[in-house]
């Protein structure tokens, strides 16, 4: 597989939870709503955070301490689904300056695309919310294929969708699941420090840039781009 770096980038495909928005205190309300349903004890939202990243069925399995096997899942999972769709955006946040970094983007006259391991249901309603389900050309959620991230059959389906080659894929999270969900897929991977991650562990994930804010993002992938049109125009034919 040739480097990504030997491609020009053609969209950068954003994670959403910690990445462009902090939703920490609505997936805190939908667990615990779910877990006092089913008669189990809440949790602190700060424990909940923790289990953050690989999708609302592993979410739940760790908050219930429950094996993802298991099928009393299955009904803490419709439970959560059902309240986080009611109630999208009680407490979520846009990341600081996430809408400007996607104008940004577009001003490169670059797609952006999302990739989250959030179900598909909640992703749309917590897009409609903020009023930017039409901002992103593609998009791969929870349920929508047998993959999520950190294997890469997300971005390899997000690369189909927007008739591109993989290594023109920029992909940008804050977490290691995201680092190397593009890793294999074999595409440039920038780690976002956020709320939900600490450095060290965005670091360790061993990402091609690590940056401290979203905003710098645009410049990033700005020279990319002109790096790589540069190193295409003297390749020899």
């Amino acid at each position: 597989m040739a480097s990504p770096f030997q491609v020009t980038p053609g969209a950068v495909v954003f994670d959403l939870d910690g990445t462009l928005i902090d939703s920490r205190g609505d997936i805190a309300a939908a667990v615990n709503h779910a877990l006092l349903k089913a008669g189990r004890v809440p949790l602190a939202a700060g424990v909940i955070a923790g289990f953050v990243g690989d999708g609302a069925r592993s979410l739940l399995a760790r908050c219930a301490k429950l094996p993802e096997t298991d099928p009393a899942l299955d009904d803490l999972l419709e439970r959560f689904t059902e309240y986080y769709v009611a109630h999208p955006t009680d407490f979520t946040k846009w990341a600081e300056g996430a809408p400007q970094v996607l104008d940004r983007v577009a001003e490169l006259e670059l797609p952006i695309a999302l990739c989250t391991n959030k179900p598909r249901a909640v992703t749309e309603a917590v897009l409609s919310a903020l009023g930017v389900r039409t901002r992103f050309r593609a998009m791969y959620a929870g349920g929508d294929g047998p993959e999520k991230k950190p294997a890469p059959g997300p971005l390899i389906a997000l690369a189909k969708r927007l008739g591109l080659e993989l290594g023109a894929l920029v992909m940008v999270g804050d977490g290691p699941q995201d680092v190397e969900c593009a890793r294999r897929a074999g595409c440039r991977v920038v780690g976002v420090v956020s709320t939900y991650s600490a450095r060290d562990r965005v670091v360790s994930a061993q990402p091609d840039v690590v940056i401290e804010s979203l905003s710098e993002l645009p410049e990033i992938v700005r020279r990319w781009c002109d790096s790589t049109t540069r190193l295409q125009a003297i390749r020899p034919r």
